[in-house]
Order: C-alpha cells, then sequence, then structure tokens
C-alpha cells in the first residue's frame, strides 16, 4: 500500500465520521465553530479556497497552536504576549465570521 492510497483512505474515513454540531441539530442554528471539520477536510484536500470560505480561522488556528507548541520548547521571546494576541486574532476572526453567517445565511424567526 502506498502512502497516497492511505491518506486518501484517511480523508474518506475523516468525511463518513464527521461530528454533528448539536446546536444545528436540535436548534436549527449554526455555532461559532460550524464549518470547522468541513474547512479542515477541504483543506486536506488541496482546496484552499473552499477551505478559507467554510472557516477563515483555520489558518490562524492552525497557526496558533503550532506557535503555542514551539514557543513550549523554545521559550520564544514575547511568545507568551504574541499567543495572547494570536487568540485574540483568531477570536475576532471566528466572531466576525459567525456574525456574517447570521445576518447573511440564516433565517431568524
Amino acid at each position: 500500500m502506498n502512502c497516497l492510497h492511505i491518506y486518501s483512505d484517511a480523508l474518506r474515513w475523516l468525511e463518513l465520521h464527521e461530528l454533528t454540531c448539536p446546536s444545528r441539530k436540535f436548534l436549527h442554528l449554526e455555532c461559532p465553530g460550524c464549518g470547522l471539520q468541513r474547512s479542515l477536510l477541504a483543506m486536506l484536500k488541496g482546496d484552499f479556497l473552499q477551505s478559507l470560505e467554510l472557516y477563515p480561522a483555520l489558518l490562524p488556528l492552525i497557526f496558533l497552536a503550532t506557535y503555542a507548541v514551539l514557543h513550549l520548547k523554545f521559550k520564544f521571546r514575547n511568545g507568551g504576549r504574541n499567543i495572547v494576541w494570536l487568540q485574540i486574532g483568531v477570536v475576532s476572526i471566528v466572531m466576525v465570521h459567525y456574525i456574517y453567517k447570521i445576518v447573511h445565511q440564516q433565517i431568524l424567526v
């Protein structure tokens, strides 16, 4: 079995086992995290534009997590402060995107 076949099988498995959002299922409203799994799958397939459209905070979130782990290992100068600012940026992107989705894509009755 080659690596490409294993990767494609893993992607297929992830697609078949996506979690259902309780907010979307029971309240019929998307939560601020809705789209994250689909965005990650699109990114893993190489479709970065669709990934960005589905959940714009994914790449900054991955950068934040990577930076935080590297900071734990290498103790960057001002690393803690940078992590706080990165968190503020990621949360801002999530909230702006969530408000956009509510205003433009959901019918509030």
